[in-house]
């Protein structure tokens, strides 16, 4: 026969140890999926500025083909910290990129490069060509003068003609 009296209570300190320790497991596991959540929101914005800041280059490319000698920027000591994002010859490509083309440089071709025969007299036109490319929800193009966007990217090119 067993003694009611003389139970201690045992089993129940025992399973109060183990809740504790479930929770704890379980605050960790979300701790550590918000983490990644949150990684891969970061990634995707990252991926999103830089394929808007690849097209807008492209599409600048593209224009050197019918831009008029008032649409080239100028005014750009150093190529990508010293632009000015507001001025006119900014081009919008879409409500997350812009670019601007700088004016060209203009070569006679009695350079030698890869590809060009010697003696070639043909006229070259040498673009420098920026985009800047804004990822994640809310990111309009004015982050590209250093507004807060979740992510930026500014390329450049330089591209003949």
């Amino acid at each position: 026969m067993i003694n009611i009296h003389r139970k201690s209570g045992a089993v129940l300190i025992i399973s109060l140890i183990i809740l504790l320790l479930l929770t704890l497991i379980g605050a960790t596991s979300i701790q550590t999926t918000s983490l990644e959540e949150k990684m891969a929101g970061n990634l995707r914005n990252a991926n999103l500025a830089f394929q808007a800041a690849e097209s807008a280059l492209r599409v600048g490319e593209a224009d050197t083909a019918t831009i008029s000698s008032s649409g080239f920027y100028t005014g750009s000591t150093n190529p990508i910290t010293d632009i000015d994002w507001t001025n006119a010859a900014k081009r919008t490509y879409s409500s997350v990129a812009l670019y601007i083309i700088e004016t060209p440089v203009i070569t006679d071709g009695s350079s030698l490069e890869a590809g060009t025969p010697a003696g070639s007299a043909q006229t070259n036109y040498w673009y420098r060509i920026t985009a800047c490319g804004t990822g994640g929800i809310d990111n309009a193009v004015t982050a590209c003068p250093g507004g807060t966007a979740n992510a930026l990217v500014i390329l450049q090119s330089i591209f003949k003609r």
